[in-house]
């Protein structure tokens, strides 16, 4: 074989090399490239599932757009079991027995300036509407799946409800409970901070439980109270929320109104929207009050937002075991610790300082209560508290005649007693 043939055939065979790994090239492009149209088109279908077309958006001063969406045309209506439901404008009972909100000791006169959202700076929606928090493409892109996205993404059970799952995705508690009765509601003032996050993939959040069933894999629950998380919302913002599940946080539930279920009739107050203002170390103390009960006629359960707002109800028929009453109440804080190999976040809980240093400094929950079988509002019996770690987050409770049973609560998370 002569030196040009020799030539000519390792060219063609480089050729052909060359070829073969700019297909391969080509084929992972092409792969990547269909990966990322997908996702696009993925999220664009969920944002338009969640997105309803409004009569009005408003530009809240924290860069939020709160979108005034007909009532009938909320995303609860998606769901297979809602398409020809008639949507019950009220409650048909309230519980009887509500603590007298007005009545204020000397103590807690600074914090009764009225709470507001902050979005209401730059208008209110019609009647007939809600107002829903647009979602944003960002926000669906932070979360670890479409699916995933309005989700909690671990089990977030405290260790009063099941020892076996204390602590096991590095939720932290510091909590108020009662259990052995039947329940059909919890009422709660919350007082409001905005606590410092450490990492964007953890939150800090101050809630009421309502639970229902074992804690395995088919716990009911319903919980709302106010909570920041950068992850959820791209921010440090103190927002209200609510979430729900069915099956213990697996496949059923979300925040908000990020899935179809909780069923808003309320054109004031928008869920996941920020509150303001917050409260202040040793300055001006801010509550929020949320009720959430059963009505003992239709069997929805219902939340109140404050003394004014009833903001709508879960229908029963999401639920197995809150179909018929809650069979434990939880009140208090928690966060995630997303450190690894036994360290401790510095996220904070409540106001993040301890509850030893009392009103002005520690957070609290006042005047909390349960909704009984003849939906009586009444204090609660036999509370336990608890929390993992008490040097990190702790809980102490009391009573008294102006905020009935009530609790500090809260903590830094890292300081030199907590490592």
């Amino acid at each position: 074989m002569g030196f040009a043939q020799l030539s000519r055939g390792r060219s063609r065979r480089a050729l052909a090399l060359a070829l073969c790994v700019w297909s391969l090239i080509s084929l992972s492009c092409a792969a990547r490239l269909t990966d990322s149209s997908r996702q696009k088109l993925d999220v664009q279908k969920h944002l338009n599932r969640l997105n309803k077309p409004a009569v009005k958006s408003i530009k809240s001063p924290d860069g939020d757009i709160i979108d005034c969406v007909p009532i009938s045309q909320q995303a609860a209506f998606d769901h297979p079991y809602l398409k020809d439901h008639k949507i019950q404008m009220r409650p048909n009972y309230h519980p009887e027995g509500l603590f007298n909100e007005n009545k204020v000791s000397e103590k807690t006169k600074e914090r009764s300036n009225p709470q507001v959202q902050l979005w209401h700076a730059n208008g209110r929606c019609p009647e007939d509407t809600i107002p829903v928090r647009r979602t944003r493409e960002d926000d669906i892109l932070r979360a670890s799946s479409v699916k995933a996205y309005g989700r909690k993404k671990q089990r977030s059970i405290p260790k009063s409800a099941d020892p076996d799952l204390a602590n096991e995705s590095g939720h932290q508690h510091a909590i108020v409970y009662v259990n052995g009765d039947k329940y059909y509601g919890a009422k709660a003032t919350i007082n409001v901070w905005e606590p410092k996050i450490q990492q964007p993939n953890e939150f800090s959040l101050s809630q009421l439980w309502i639970l229902g069933g074992s804690f395995g894999e088919d716990l009911n629950s319903i919980e709302a109270g106010w909570q920041v998380s950068p992850d959820l919302y791209g921010d440090n913002n103190t927002r209200l929320f609510t979430y729900w599940t069915s099956d213990a946080y697996q496949a059923t539930g979300c925040y908000n109104l990020l899935c179809s279920g909780f069923i808003q009739i309320n054109s004031e107050i928008a869920m996941g929207a920020s509150i303001s203002p917050v409260s202040g170390l040793r300055g001006s103390q801010y509550d929020i009050s949320i009720l959430v009960w059963k009505d003992p006629k239709e069997g929805h359960w219902w939340m109140q937002f404050g003394n004014d707002y009833v903001l709508g109800y879960w229908p029963s028929f999401l639920f197995s075991y809150l179909a018929d009453s809650a069979s434990m109440i939880e009140w208090g804080g928690e966060v995630v610790n997303s450190e690894p190999d036994g360290q401790h976040t510095s996220t904070q809980m409540g106001s993040g300082r301890f509850p030893e240093e009392g009103f002005g400094k520690a957070s609290y929950f006042r005047n909390i209560q349960v909704v009984d079988s003849s939906n009586n509002l009444k204090a609660p019996k036999g509370l336990g508290t608890f929390t993992e770690q008490s040097n990190c987050y702790d809980v102490q409770t009391g009573s008294n005649g102006d905020w009935g049973h009530y609790f500090y609560y809260g903590g830094p998370g890292k300081n030199p007693n907590c490592p």
